[in-house]
């Protein structure tokens, strides 16, 4: 069974960065910068996080699998993080108007 994945990651290094961006196409769709959509078998999802272990440094860097659920249909959401652990961002958002009176 397949489920849809979103590959997201922050790469501190611009040569990791290119390493995991062309690992990463190998796996998925791109869809931003550094966000790929892909759809994963368990053993695809633990190759893939086999070779982006090899690359990050698992200290500054970050790869987070955000799990959609089956391919068919939509599950729970799951987050789970390679290298820095992910911490939910539970802050208030603020927009400023940067709009001039005249």
């Amino acid at each position: 069974m397949r489920n849809t994945f979103l590959v997201c990651y922050d790469i501190c290094d611009d040569h990791r960065l290119a390493k995991v961006h062309k690992t990463m196409r190998a796996f998925g769709d791109h869809l931003q910068y550094s966000i790929f959509e892909c759809q994963f078998t368990a053993a695809d999802l633990a190759r893939c996080r086999h070779r982006l272990d090899d690359i990050i440094d698992h200290t500054i860097d970050q790869v987070l699998f955000v799990d959609l659920g089956p391919v068919e249909g939509r599950g729970e959401r799951v987050i789970t993080a390679l290298g820095k652990p992910y911490s939910p961002f539970d802050s208030p958002c603020i927009v400023v108007d940067g709009l001039k009176e005249e």
